[in-house]
């Protein structure tokens, strides 16, 4: 029976090395005090039209304050996507 040829293993050779790549990040500095400016005043909508029992902070409105309250507070959320 003949003898089977042995193969040379290629050499291994690394990858280049991964240039490191600079990310040039916006100035979000405005993205945190928006978002907790919008979260406070949702929740001060809505508390302020609980304590008052619906006369305060629009009247002509009604039921449709808390709506209000948590629209600003769904803003907030909204803004907080920004923050890197």
């Amino acid at each position: 029976m003949p003898k089977s040829r042995i193969r040379k293993k290629a050499d291994f050779t690394p990858p280049p090395a991964k240039q490191a790549t600079n990310i040039k990040l916006t100035n979000r500095s405005w993205v945190a005090p928006v978002m907790l400016a919008l979260f406070a005043i949702g929740l001060v909508w809505i508390v302020v039209f609980y304590v008052t029992d619906g006369s305060m902070p629009v009247e002509s409105i009604r039921n449709w304050n808390i709506v209000v309250g948590f629209g600003f507070i769904a803003a907030g959320f909204g803004v907080s996507t920004q923050w890197k």
